[in-house]
């Protein structure tokens, strides 16, 4: 275990086509066993993030580093840094639709040899998410979305994250699922992991995260604990949807906020 942060990421820079900046000067830091979130719109770079930390874009990044546990992993294979304890959940989950619940379950455990430890995990998966012992013969291509969210969550944590990252897990989801994914957050940090979590429901992700990062076109504007940036007053009109412009009667703002980022 390290003194410094569990992951720390220095004026990274990613390209497409080698031409076209996604991420221009980003670095932010990540401490063991919290939940971080990295909030912004569309088009921000957020998923392009978390593809670069995970070894997903070849040759990237151009420039900058990252480490883990002290030791750079930038431009290493996807494969040599999941083996490090870093595991990306996709937004569309990665899920195998035609194998069962069960089955993308085991497969979750590949490579373990620890079979006290996989029972023990099992439990702890199932008991975050009953409703998949429910559905473990069933294809994940016939589960709900936030039944295959839960799924994709409980593979990755088979795996023993030292980091987790999740991007857009509320996407496409109804609040009730959405908080059900949400509450399991905490415990899954209590048991050991790290999340680090990519969202547009800034509401959401502040509510959970112990401190977060505001990102747009490709770099990081805004930084703070939660609860800074719940206060902050561009982040409650921007992300959050409280205060700040006017509203016409009929239901426009007369004026655009302008960030003082």
């Amino acid at each position: 275990m390290t003194s410094g942060p569990l992951l720390k990421i220095t004026s990274i820079e990613t390209l497409y086509y080698d031409r076209i900046y996604a991420l221009y000067g980003l670095s932010l830091e990540v401490k063991e066993k919290e939940i971080f979130a990295v909030l912004g719109p569309n088009g921000a770079g957020k998923t392009t993030l978390l593809k670069t930390i995970a070894g997903l874009l070849k040759d990237q990044p151009k420039k900058g580093a990252i480490e883990f546990q002290g030791k750079h992993i930038h431009r290493l294979r996807p494969e040599s840094i999941s083996r490090l304890g870093i595991v990306y959940v996709p937004e569309d989950r990665g899920l195998f639709r035609e194998l069962t619940v069960k089955e993308n379950l085991d497969l979750g455990c590949w490579g373990r040899r620890d079979r006290g430890g996989i029972k023990d995990d099992f439990e702890f998966v199932l008991g975050l998410f009953p409703v998949l012992k429910v559905r473990s013969g069933q294809q994940a291509e016939t589960l709900s979305g936030g039944e295959q969210q839960m799924l994709a969550m409980a593979r990755s944590m088979l795996h023993r994250p030292k980091l987790l990252m999740l991007d857009e897990p509320s996407l496409g989801l109804a609040p009730l699922v959405a908080h059900t994914v949400y509450d399991a957050f905490s415990q899954i940090s209590k048991a050991g992991a790290t999340i680090l979590l990519v969202e547009q429901n800034a509401k959401m992700a502040l509510g959970v995260a112990a401190f977060a990062y505001i990102m747009e076109s490709g770099r990081i504007v805004l930084e703070g604990t939660s609860r800074e940036l719940t206060e902050n007053e561009d982040v409650k009109e921007l992300y959050l949807g409280v205060g700040g412009a006017d509203i016409s009667p009929k239901g426009w703002r007369l004026y655009r906020k302008r960030r003082t980022w």
